[in-house]
């Protein structure tokens, strides 16, 4: 009855806090339908169930992601989405892990926690050697161990001490640390940054020649974080830029373990059995595109997304299944109340945003606007560098783009969206909120937030927003860690977040109004024109 009663005070709530004047014309408002299908016959968990259970990790354009792509296919066909389809962008390599096991066997038997980094290549069967611990995070460090390092584990991270948490891991936000982004940051821009990068993603792969070249045998790297937490994060999915030795990323715990015997002597001897897999058959990766066409096809259209990929030390449960599983079941929500929009409602699942948000770039650049020179750039310069190019140019598909909801900071509840420094945006998207502020989805703010698929988009004005989270313990314990499993999503929030998700963007889609955008970029003064940076060396 409780259940029963509560339902019943959101419903009444939705059809007084609704704006229907707002709507077009020919279209009931339909919030009170979309929050009872939302709350009361949720397909989340089954989505969750087969996505995370069945098909598990989603590394760009490993064997697992075709899977995925082909089930995200077939779940928007049977929901009667239309122009469901896949669309590629340039990518690289696959990359499956199958199997590994690292132990130490000497002085003491011990089976590690460890995993292989992504597309690092395998050891093609086991590899004993003796580890020396040689911390290398610049060139500079390269004379130190030559001559060291012929037929060794090579120890790259300094051991360090434990880290143990003195907070709680688990978090939901109150109104004040909502409030707390309610501010415009000023925007920075240093001339110089673009280079310094570009020495940085360097030398990856200057290390990679200089442990090959010096006849290491594999390397391994220390987990960021303690408590057995392990992620496996790769960059070497360029064609003709893989590495040449196997790596590994070994838990804290483990790692410092051998560090110590390695300090007092002898050094340990570990066991390295790599098997992993290149996936080369297609180096394009795909985004996933359905949607539900609108009655007035001069209207242009609003979208939502999240990204599909995940890293494989985990299931990708809150990272995103959770935002890929929202945005599915928005749309069968959408499907069942039997909206019908006057602007086409489109919904994506991204590909290749671990890596640099290749995929939702790949659409701004195929669909929304040019830049001079991108042409020239590499998957793996793309994203630090394709924003500094300039003039940008308008496509004719960049006028049809009116709104972009994003979801991607784990499974909790919605509680409200970013307006991204577009001012002019708050009163329409408070207005679209108000009908679902009893479910606890209120606040709009005017700060940003970044690392995300709406990114590109905001960034050549269009008015393209991320959802405001509870963070529960996603940033403490499960962004891209082997925990992230189907376990540590929070079902009602799920349930919640699709809801909302539903309703934001029927309002979107169906107000007389449009949200304004901002201008497109020009090039940028430099915040301190007066800053020195030190030399680089060689």
């Amino acid at each position: 009855m409780r259940n029963k009663r509560f339902v019943a005070s959101l419903l009444a709530a939705s059809t007084l806090l609704a704006v229907p004047g707002s709507l077009f014309a020919g279209e009931p408002d339909k919030t009170a339908q979309i929050i009872d299908e939302g709350l009361a016959r949720s397909e989340a968990q089954i989505l969750a169930h087969e996505l995370l259970d069945q098909i598990g990790p989603r590394l760009t354009n490993s064997t697992n992601m075709r899977k995925a792509e082909a089930w995200a296919v077939e779940k928007m066909q049977k929901l009667g989405l239309k122009n469901v389809h896949k669309e590629g962008f340039d990518f690289g390599r696959g990359w499956d892990l199958i199997s590994s096991d690292v132990r130490m066997t000497s002085p003491r038997p011990i089976e590690l926690t460890a995993i292989p980094v992504a597309w690092t290549p395998p050891t093609n069967g086991p590899v004993e050697a003796e580890i020396i611990v040689a911390p290398i995070s610049k060139k500079e460090h390269f004379d130190a161990y030559r001559g060291q390092l012929n037929g060794k584990i090579v120890l790259l991270t300094i051991p360090g001490m434990g880290d143990e948490p003195t907070t709680p891991a688990f978090k939901r936000l109150d109104q004040s640390d909502i409030s707390k982004n309610d501010e415009i940051d000023l925007p920075s821009f240093d001339p110089g940054a673009i280079e310094r990068w570009r020495k940085r993603s360097e030398f990856a792969q200057e290390l990679d020649d200089f442990l090959a070249s010096e006849g290491a045998v594999a390397w391994v790297k220390k987990a960021r974080r303690d408590g057995k937490l392990l992620h496996g994060e790769g960059s070497g999915y360029e064609v003709g830029k893989t590495p040449k030795l196997p790596g590994i990323e070994m838990a804290a715990e483990d790692y410092r373990r051998l560090a110590r015997l390695a300090k007092t002597g002898p050094a340990p001897k570990l066991t390295i059995n790599s098997n992993v897999r290149f996936v080369d058959g297609d180096t394009q990766g795909y985004n996933i595109i359905g949607e539900i066409p609108g009655s007035d096809p001069k209207a242009g259209y609003v979208m939502a997304g999240a990204h599909f990929d995940s890293w494989l030390a985990g299931d990708g449960a809150v990272d995103n299944g959770a935002g890929s599983i929202t945005i599915l079941e928005a749309a069968r929500i959408l499907q069942e109340t039997g909206v019908k929009p006057k602007r086409t409602i489109k919904f994506v699942l991204w590909s290749g945003e671990e890596q640099g948000l290749h995929g939702s770039l790949g659409y701004v650049r195929r669909h929304l606007v040019a830049r001079e020179g991108e042409e020239a750039l590499t998957p793996g310069n793309v994203y630090r560098e394709w924003r500094y190019l300039f003039p940008v140019t308008a496509k004719p598909g960049y006028s049809e783009m009116k709104a972009y909801f994003n979801m991607d900071n784990g499974s909790g509840k919605l509680r409200g969206i970013y307006a991204e420094g577009n001012v002019g945006a708050e009163r329409l998207l408070r207005s679209w909120l108000a009908p679902f502020g009893d479910l606890g989805a209120s606040s709009v703010v005017a700060g940003e937030t970044g690392g995300t698929d709406h990114v590109f988009f905001n960034a050549i004005g269009l008015p393209a927003f991320q959802f405001i989270q509870d963070p529960l313990d996603y940033g403490a314990r499960l962004h891209h860690t082997n925990i992230d499993t189907f376990d540590h999503l929070r079902p009602d929030d799920l349930r919640q977040a699709a809801t909302v998700m539903a309703g934001v963007l029927m309002a979107a889609a169906n107000d007389k109004e449009e949200l304004p955008r901002k201008p497109l970029p020009e090039p940028q003064s430099a915040s301190d024109p007066f800053k020195y940076d030190y030399p680089e060396t060689d």
